[in-house]
């Protein structure tokens, strides 16, 4: 459990980011918080740093609606700090807090709070014991340092823990995944680390730990982007959507569209997916430029927009034609569309949804 959150086993998995405004200000980082939370985020990530940082995580955990992550390197009092502050979890490296009775302290703590900890391991930070015994990076370098530290916290009877092997090599961190997974049994933490960009970062991410969520192995999942949280939030829901793991928010099918749309499709789908951010029920909206694959598509999605002649479209409802919009409505009337029948199914009375309403208005 982190907080209230269950990771691990038959639970969902689960979507977590980390915040990027400086800790101390308690009031930014709460701010960025919140609109994490709007993405869907379930777990947030802070780093500590510093015991100005921990002074303000007090603040920031008693503010946020989602367990708190306390992201804590080398200083072991930060560790002891913001578990007594709310922390939810401590993100450590156990190797890198020193001694064995700094381990216990830290381990003491988080008991006492009911604390989890991930353990993280990165190709980027391995004990040069390791890198000395293999030379450089390697899988059987991070599972044998997820391993040790591990062992370290069962050494002092502590349980309660979850594991990353991460890496900025796509090979690399899948390998160490696969090969983490078959030594233990225990919650594994994903990322592919320092991916990059929005997009060089989205794809890499999508590779990785795409392929290893296909393969069963993976049970909460950071996706690390050179972007703002929130966007690592949304292309982390949009990798187990298509996966077909998590269901959140609109599921959109559209075309790239060619010389034969009827209206502008790359426009429309920006414009949808930004005022369609809002929503949290699972639905599929299909956004189709032209009648060549619109109606199929369309037959597949609970609502759909086909592109038409003289700006002129048809709008499907749960699969069947239903009437047609025109160009300058377009917009408006999808949005409007969705908001109610999201409205419907979240009030558990889906069947009453009445889209002819809507059509008339």
């Amino acid at each position: 459990m982190v907080g209230d959150v269950p990771v691990g086993g038959d639970a969902p998995i689960t979507v977590q980011t980390m915040t990027n405004t400086p800790t101390e200000d308690a009031v930014a980082t709460i701010d960025q918080i919140r609109r994490c939370e709007e993405a869907g985020a379930d777990i947030i990530r802070v780093s500590c740093p510093t015991k100005e940082a921990t002074a303000a995580f007090g603040k920031i955990t008693k503010a946020a609606r989602v367990p708190i992550v306390a992201d804590i390197h080398f200083h072991y009092k930060r560790a002891l700090e913001a578990a007594d502050a709310g922390a939810a979890c401590l993100r450590i490296n156990p190797g890198n807090i020193g001694s064995s009775e700094r381990v216990a302290e830290v381990v003491r703590a988080a008991k006492a709070n009911g604390c989890a900890i991930r353990i993280g391991v990165n190709a980027g930070s391995l004990e040069k014991d390791l890198l000395e015994k293999y030379g450089e990076p390697c899988p059987e370098a991070l599972i044998e340092s997820a391993l040790d530290h591990i062992k370290l916290l069962q050494d002092h009877d502590f349980h309660e823990y979850k594991v990353a092997v991460k890496a900025s090599d796509v090979f690399l961190a899948v390998a160490a995944y696969h090969g983490l997974a078959e030594a233990v049994d225990c919650p594994l933490h994903l990322g592919i680390t320092e991916a990059g960009g929005l997009i060089g970062g989205t794809v890499k991410s999508s590779i990785g730990m795409g392929s290893l969520l296909w393969a069963g192995i993976g049970d909460t999942i950071r996706v690390s982007l050179s972007a703002e949280p929130e966007q690592e939030v949304r292309v982390g829901f949009e990798m187990l959507k298509a996966l077909g793991l998590r269901t959140r928010g609109v599921r959109v099918v559209s075309c790239p569209s060619c010389s034969r749309q009827g209206f502008d499709v790359i426009r429309t789908v920006e414009a949808l997916e930004q005022r369609l951010e809002h929503i949290k029920t699972p639905m599929s909206l299909s956004v189709l430029g032209c009648v060549v694959n619109g109606p199929g598509e369309a037959r597949e999605t609970d609502i759909g927009i086909t592109g038409g002649g003289n700006g002129k479209h048809m709008v499907y409802l749960s699969g069947v034609t239903d009437h047609h919009v025109q160009s300058d409505d377009m917009l408006d009337h999808i949005v409007k569309l969705v908001e109610e029948k999201a409205a419907q199914i979240e009030a558990g009375d889906a069947v009453a949804f009445d889209p002819h309403a809507v059509a008339a208005e």
